[in-house]
């Protein structure tokens, strides 16, 4: 109780410092243009859109919502369901190359998926004719694991064969054993581990190339910053203090998740937050750009995109408010 007093002190700390921020900003850039913003709800993994909410309001928004939009099924701000979301790279780049309105504004975290396999795979090379279960066909694991395969030379579409039966969920399948290998995100791999289901083969936060690139985003709409370019600045700006919170202050983010139920399991989130502080949440250090660079020339590679890096940077990114925020907060 006294650590969550303490947590909700910090928060209201944050928040006074930011109010009298958000004034001297707004001599500066100009009042906002908006004062709502909708944002997708995020996995555990990119919690710190959550733990933004103070910080947003001490930015000057009044009109905070949180809409229910699958990361692996919609691209919420291509689609007009809400402003920003956390996508991960690969998702926004085969949506620029597809000709979608997102605009990719930051990096927000590396490392948030574990490939497990059963006993006796000690690769991604010995999963040549094994089965791997995806859920859908084109979804974020099978894209993802898709790349992986053709990283060490294996062929995704003969050398794997792909469990896609969305009526059971695959972590589901691999702990029966009826499936070989399973890409799992916070917080299945805490669940599985607890579970002492299979081994983990892939780690995106310490091997390489992956540990080497952000895999969440953090994307808005091209009209949105176009039209809102002062709240824009000012929500990136909520987002990333709040990642560097989440990394900081795991045990008591965690909690402040499960005391506003937004995770049915405070020991799951707190494994979760403390791993990832600990390797993932480097928006200052990684480069951005890099990380869509690196998945669209990989995604090119294996036929899921036509166009080049160079414009998929240029038809879909803009860093401009990462840039100034890295000088202003010191990065």
């Amino acid at each position: 109780m006294i650590a969550r007093r303490r947590f909700i002190s910090g928060l209201a700390a944050a928040g006074a410092a930011g109010l009298l921020r958000a004034k001297r900003a707004e001599a500066v850039d100009g009042p906002l243009e908006t004062t709502t913003v909708r944002l997708q709800k995020p996995g555990l993994c990119v919690s710190s859109l959550y733990v933004a909410e103070e910080m947003l309001r001490a930015e000057g928004f009044t009109d905070i919502r949180y809409v229910d939009a699958p990361l692996d099924t919609t691209l919420g701000p291509v689609h007009g369901r809400v402003d920003f979301a956390p996508p991960y790279a690969n998702r926004c780049v085969r949506a620029i190359d597809a000709g979608e309105p997102l605009m990719v504004l930051a990096g927000i975290m590396v490392g948030c998926y574990e490939l497990f396999a059963r006993e006796g795979i000690d690769s991604v090379a010995d999963l040549k004719g094994k089965s791997i279960g995806v859920g859908t066909v084109s979804s974020l694991s099978q894209q993802l694991l898709t790349l992986m395969a053709a990283e060490i030379g294996l062929d995704p579409v003969k050398d794997i064969h792909w469990v896609t039966d969305p009526s059971v969920q695959p972590i589901e399948l691999f702990a029966q054993g009826k499936i070989d290998a399973f890409l799992g995100f916070p917080p299945e791999p805490q669940e599985l581990r607890a579970r002492h289901v299979g081994h983990v083969i892939v780690n995106s936060g310490v091997d390489r190339p992956w540990s080497q690139y952000f895999c969440c985003m953090l994307a808005s709409n091209r009209e949105f910053v176009a039209m809102h370019p002062v709240a824009t600045k000012r929500v990136v700006r909520a987002i990333l203090k709040a990642t560097d919170l989440c990394a900081t202050e795991p045990a008591r983010t965690a909690q402040q998740l499960a005391d506003r139920g937004l995770t049915p399991r405070y020991d799951y989130a707190l494994q979760t937050l403390s791993e990832i502080g600990e390797i993932g949440y480097k928006w200052r250090e990684y480069d951005a750009e890099d990380a869509i660079r690196f998945y669209a020339l990989r995604l090119r590679d294996v036929g899921l995109i036509k166009s080049t890096p160079q414009k998929i940077i240029a038809d879909g990114t803009d860093w401009r408010f990462l840039n100034e925020l890295k000088r202003e907060l010191k990065a």
